[in-house]
């Protein structure tokens, strides 16, 4: 008798030991501070000269590209990785200090890249010439941020350009604390700043992280608390409008057109609004409630596509004023990294993104069947660009596929394409005007992607 005891107790010992462990694993995953490591540079004193403001012939100007919808128009890409890719250039100041992490993606519009970053006590901008990485101007303000991951911007700027009116070029940013912030595109002079705060907005719990989007005259944020959705005035900073009230998500805003009109996709912490941008009203709603609301909803046609961490997925075909579910279930529970919707098949990684471990799979868009899944790559982010997949697992690999609803099927792999990753490469990988964009916390790598 006493050694069945002593079997059970040992097997209670290594169940408390096991769960304290990923308890705080789980933790130290939500909670932890990534402190910056490896090579960091100052920030350069000399400012580059730069030729006149053009567009690209692919730019990459708001968060998942011109479309919102993670492709990019760069055509004619390198697709034998067997030697790797080219690097063009890479910077390792975007983060000053050893707690200032920011996680933002750049966004490109010809040979100017925005990228945020962050130092002890600064929200920082910066503008580089996709050239050759050399800063052409920096910009910052004082701002207090939490710490829950890094002080740093999360959200994505957007590039709201006139190549034929120079003095109507903007670029919007929008920090962890609130802050809503319109910078002239050409010197990165400040033209105004609101904190969403003060308008009745409320942090979440990882900083506020909804990237703005523009429209027409207007400019968009997830502000939470009694101003959910707000909009202002993107000349001048005047709150137009602010509707409902909940908790933000952390999920981009996006475009959609209908025949009738061009709409607002909002999926913050109560589900997925469709909203009309000139006055916030709620066009309809889907109940999704979950305070990590972080992936960008993907469409085709008149079907949206949504999933979240421990909620799984569903689609939903829309009207101009209505909604019906086609189907709901559990294959794609994607944390923070999102899908996208090739040819009526949806491509994405499921499962938490605390780990480099996940499942990529291929579901059929109207059906929501599983057509294959695989565990080859890590858990990551990716994006399409020119009938492929470019993936990047949480250590900074590269894996290149051939989307196919038939089979999984890589065709490249580059390990190391960002070398010192301590944490997690959550920053996705954006491709434009043939280059490819790899950032973690303080480095920036620029690779060329384009076949000689």
């Amino acid at each position: 008798m006493k050694k069945i005891w002593k079997i059970i107790l040992s097997v209670l010992v290594v169940l408390v030991i096991a769960i304290a462990g990923f308890i705080y694993f789980a933790y130290n995953s939500i909670h932890k501070e990534q402190k910056i490591e490896g090579k960091r540079e100052n920030i350069p004193s000399e400012i580059a000269e730069i030729s006149e403001f053009t567009k690209g012939e692919a730019d990459w100007p708001n968060w998942r590209g011109q479309h919102f919808d993670g492709k990019s128009l760069v055509t004619g890409i390198k697709t034998d990785w067997s030697e790797g890719l080219e690097k063009e250039w890479e910077i390792n100041f975007l983060c000053q200090g050893q707690q200032t992490a920011s996680w933002s993606a750049p966004v490109i519009v010809g040979n100017r890249l925005i990228i945020p970053g962050r130092d002890e006590k600064n929200d920082l901008v910066f503008c580089i010439n996709t050239n050759n990485g050399e800063l052409i101007w920096q910009a910052s303000y004082e701002a207090e941020a939490g710490t829950a991951h890094g002080p740093g911007s999360r959200a994505t700027p957007f590039i709201d350009s006139q190549p034929d009116r120079q003095a109507d070029n903007y670029v919007y940013t929008f920090g962890r604390s609130g802050d809503l912030v319109c910078w002239q595109l050409s010197d990165g002079k400040l033209v105004w700043r609101k904190n969403v705060n003060d308008f009745g907005g409320i942090e979440p719990s990882h900083g506020h992280s909804s990237s703005p989007v523009v429209y027409k005259d207007i400019v968009v944020v997830q502000g939470g608390g009694n101003a959910l959705i707000m909009a202002f005035n993107k000349f001048n900073g005047e709150l137009l409008w602010k509707s409902y009230d909940g908790l933000a998500g952390y999920a981009a805003s996006i475009l959609i057109k209908t025949k009738e009109d061009t709409n607002l996709l909002v999926y913050h912490g109560k589900g997925l609004s469709c909203v009309d941008p000139e006055n916030g009203q709620d066009l309809w709603r889907v109940p999704w409630e979950f305070e990590m609301n972080a992936t960008t909803p993907a469409i085709m046609d008149n079907i949206v596509f949504i999933t979240s961490f421990t909620l799984g997925c569903q689609a939903i075909e829309f009207t101009q004023d209505s909604y019906k579910v086609l189907w709901k279930n559990e294959a794609i529970s994607a944390h923070h990294s999102d899908p996208i919707i090739i040819d009526g098949y949806i491509y994405g990684y499921s499962g938490f993104s605390g780990r480099n471990k996940a499942d990529f799979q291929c579901l059929e868009l109207k059906t929501g069947t599983v057509m294959w899944s695989t565990k080859e790559m890590g858990q990551g982010t990716t994006t399409y660009v020119d009938g492929h997949l470019i993936c990047m697992d949480l250590k900074g690999n590269l894996f290149l596929v051939k989307p196919n609803p038939k089979a999984f099927n890589m065709l490249g792999k580059i390990e190391n394409a960002l070398k010192e990753v301590r944490y997690q490469a959550w920053t996705v990988p954006v491709v434009a005007n043939g280059k490819l964009y790899l950032r973690y916390l303080q480095t920036l790598v620029c690779y060329n992607l384009k076949e000689k």
